[in-house]
């Protein structure tokens, strides 16, 4: 079952991210996963918008796998640093449907 890491990050200190923009995408192909989407073009249809310099995101194969990449002793620097120099969310969903009635997701 695929999982999707949905990564909301608004940016205080932007030394972190040439490395991490260069470096961590080699790492999640390493654990199965690629990036759907890393864009800075943010638009709010609905509800309150919010400061994102970024949203990213990134297709695993499996949980094991985004949390294989998670726990990468090689992804921990740029982690450190992204975490010192912004502010993130990060969530991760399945791609199920909680309420069963779309025929290509499994039911939720």
């Amino acid at each position: 079952m695929s999982v999707y890491l949905i990564a909301d990050i608004k940016v205080t200190d932007d030394s972190w991210v040439p490395d991490y923009a260069t470096n961590v995408h080699k790492l999640v192909e390493q654990h199965g996963g690629k990036y759907l989407s890393r864009s800075g073009h943010i638009d709010t249809l609905e509800g309150a918008a919010t400061d994102s310099t970024l949203i990213a995101i990134l297709e695993f194969p499996t949980r094991g796998a985004l949390d294989g990449f998670a726990a990468d002793p090689a992804y921990a620097p740029y982690d450190k640093a992204r975490q010192a120099g912004s502010v993130s969310t990060f969530r991760v969903i399945d791609d199920t449907d909680i309420a069963g009635a779309i025929p290509y997701l499994s039911a939720g």
